[in-house]
């Protein structure tokens, strides 16, 4: 028998339902309200979206790409971000920033040949209001210009998860252009405030740690977890990722103290107070404390940090 999680397949028709119904009903007499109504559902898509790849809410792979096949946030392929996504989840390797598709630390080498501007940005966007404000556009500007170097190379499988994505992104441009909302409203007041709110999630998802362990999150409460599908309990959700949504908080308070131990206490009791302690502070240094830490050579700047210790060895799994 077919394994059918309800609740997500019952979360996603609401998810497309809301936006459909901001701009098919909402739009012509509120639509201030209506894009921001479009803007949580274009949040929650992508929480969904993560779901999916995950192996949910069915057993087969292609329905559950096809359930959110319709990308709200434009701009994301599905295919490219579940080949990234899982290569993330092998933990001895997070926050590497070679290794790991999603770490924010950048080797040194790789900093030192940035423009000072970039450099700049990069320490503004390590603070939570500049993730939020600035974090969607470089993430977005980052993704695109990596897909195009591998566009132009012709890596495996990468045009045709982008000919699929371009599928999908046509129907929502379309259904735009039928309820009169321009495209560059969309972008601005829809895309980029979905990509700031989910920022709020991965803005501290991860840190360096000797431990792998150590490396993920909790936020034990937030109103935002249900935009998040409870990955505010990151550290459940990593060691667990099969496991739905909606089964995280009851693992998470069944174990809690387990789990507190297991992730060497990277815990918050919430995202306000990350916000109090990281606002305008950078949490992390842009240069990874401590993997691919050697300057390039010729690099005659002073390290960012007191000691640059030499490359701690990687183990190497395969992908």
């Amino acid at each position: 028998m077919t394994r059918i999680e309800w609740p997500t397949l019952a979360l996603i028709i609401a998810c497309y339902g809301v936006w459909g119904a901001a701009g098919l009903w909402l739009w012509p007499m509120l639509p201030a309200l209506a894009l921001g109504g479009m803007a949580l559902a274009a949040a929650l898509h992508s929480s969904l979206v993560h779901e999916c790849l995950h192996g949910h809410p069915t057993r087969h792979r292609r329905i559950n790409e096809a359930l959110v096949a319709l990308p709200l946030s434009l701009i994301y392929p599905y295919r490219r971000y579940r080949a990234t996504h899982l290569a993330h989840h092998h933990d001895a390797r997070l926050t590497d920033p070679i290794e790991d598709p999603e770490s924010y630390y950048k080797a040194r080498w790789a900093h030192a040949r940035m423009p000072r501007w970039l450099q700049k940005l990069l320490v503004v966007n390590n603070s939570m209001i500049g993730r939020v404000v600035l974090g969607p556009v470089l993430g977005a500007a980052g993704f695109l210009a990596q897909e195009g170097r591998l566009l132009r190379a012709d890596a495996r499988g990468v045009r045709r998860a982008w000919a699929l994505h371009l599928a999908g992104v046509g129907p929502v441009i379309a259904l735009l252009w039928a309820w009169g909302i321009p495209l560059w409203l969309y972008v601005l007041a829809v895309v980029w405030p979905a990509l700031a709110l989910i920022s709020i999630r991965t803005f501290a998802e991860h840190r360096w740690h000797d431990a792998p362990e150590g490396r993920t999150i909790i936020v034990e409460r937030s109103p935002l977890s249900w935009l998040f599908l409870h990955n505010n309990l990151h550290i459940v959700h990593h060691q667990m990722p099969g496991v739905p949504w909606y089964d995280l908080p009851r693992l998470y308070a069944g174990k809690r103290e387990y789990w507190r131990a297991l992730n060497h206490g990277y815990v918050y009791r919430n995202y306000w107070q990350l916000f109090r302690a990281h606002a305008l502070r950078p949490k992390e240094p842009v240069v990874h404390p401590v993997l691919h830490n050697m300057p390039s050579p010729g690099d005659t700047r002073p390290p960012d940090t007191p000691c640059d210790p030499p490359p701690a060895p990687v183990n190497r799994q395969p992908a």
